[in-house]
């Protein structure tokens, strides 16, 4: 009797394996769609809308799992996850545009998700935190002589950009003053552009009051880790100054954000909270161009959560802003009676996976082990 031999194949590059059987090499690069699958989940359709998509899914071969009340029409909207190769869902996408009930926007939106390009290579954020309380490295660049030697160091070690906050925003933290904050901060922004320092600078605060300050006195981008709703006036200097904003999902406010943080779905709350916050910026004057997206890693999260978000983090990309995420030194990481430098080798550890999965930009203490492992991992 003959005995079956069987693999699983892992790989992204399906394309090789093709050619390695002898398939038809004139071929392959069209057929490599029909081995690559995809499930997209889909909000808020009518029960119509979710028959007809179902159906038409079937017959391509491809399934959509709805609601098991969406035959009856007991419900009034269905959340459905349409699955497929991207060979099917393309021919999907194709026939929606002839069915009625809107679904034709259903399909350019299909073939806008299939259509999505990674960054070519993840950036690298240095972190200069100039409070004395931050959760990592509180106190250690106060004094401005220690910081200005720390900027250089972070520039020297081959970081895209630097984010200089002077206000903590570490679980149980309380807001620092406008004027406290200005106090540091304008020294450093001063420095930057007196030895002609050329990397996009970013101020973390959720102030409106110093985003304006400091961009006046060069920096050139905001990350507001409230996601622009702390103060009311912020989307306005943002709008008014046209430059970059990180906008960061958090549950909840600092003080309160780690006491019982819940979610039913975690990624779906995510997902819906940072679209809504995109949509709201942009209708405030904010350039989508100008977007990033930060799932907020430890904001309102446990440490379950903080993983399954690294895990999932490409579920982001389709709200078409860059991602950036911050593992680095946080208690994700379970060990707080760690030193900074063990912590910094478990955090680049950790961020392999966030390279991997080809996120845009990487926040992080320690520049020049990221350096490293961007290095490293451009030649696999």
């Amino acid at each position: 009797m003959h005995d079956f031999i069987l693999r699983e194949l892992k790989t992204d590059d399906i394309l090789k394996e093709l050619v390695a059987i002898d398939f038809d090499k004139s071929y392959a690069s069209r057929a490599i769609d029909k081995y690559n699958y995809k499930n997209i989940k889909i909000f808020g359709l009518s029960v119509a809308q979710a028959n007809i998509l179902k159906q038409t899914a079937l017959s391509f071969g491809a399934d959509c799992a709805t609601p098991k009340n969406t035959i009856t029409g007991k419900i009034d909207k269905a959340d459905c996850i349409l699955g497929g190769s991207i060979s099917q869902l393309s021919k999907i996408a194709v026939q929606l545009g002839l069915q009625p009930f809107g679904l034709r926007k259903l399909g350019r939106e299909i073939e806008r998700l299939l259509s999505f390009d990674a960054p070519e290579k993840t950036k690298i954020m240095g972190i200069l935190n100039l409070t004395a309380d931050s959760f990592s490295d509180g106190g250690e660049y106060e004094n401005f002589e220690q910081a200005a030697t720390h900027l250089i160091k972070l520039v020297e070690d081959g970081a895209d950009m630097i984010d200089i906050g002077a206000e903590s925003t570490k679980p149980f933290s309380e807001a620092v003053p406008a004027d406290e904050q200005l106090s540091k901060l304008l020294p450093i922004l001063d420095f930057i552009r007196e030895n002609n320092i050329d990397l996009p600078i970013s101020i973390d605060t959720r102030n409106a009051e110093v985003a304006r300050y400091c961009l006046e006195a060069g920096a050139t981008a905001i990350n507001d880790v409230s996601g622009l709703s702390y103060d009311k006036n912020m989307m306005s200097v943002i709008a008014d100054f046209g430059c970059p904003i990180v906008i960061q999902h958090s549950k909840g406010i600092p003080e309160t954000m780690q006491i019982n943080p819940i979610y039913s779905n975690l990624m779906d709350e995510i997902f819906l909270d940072l679209n809504k916050r995109i949509d709201t910026a942009v209708e405030n004057g904010i350039k989508k161009e100008n977007i990033i997206i930060d799932p907020g890693i430890g904001f309102g999260k446990t440490r379950e959560h903080n993983f399954e978000i690294i895990k999932r983090i490409e579920e982001l990309r389709i709200l078409e802003c860059p991602i950036m995420l911050g593992v680095s030194r946080k208690s994700l990481l379970n060990i707080p009676d760690a030193d900074n430098n063990t912590k910094d080798i478990f955090t680049v550890a950790l961020n392999t996976l966030t390279v991997e999965r080809k996120v845009d930009i990487i926040r992080v203490h320690n520049v020049r082990l990221h350096r490293m492992l961007i290095d490293m991992l451009d030649n696999v």
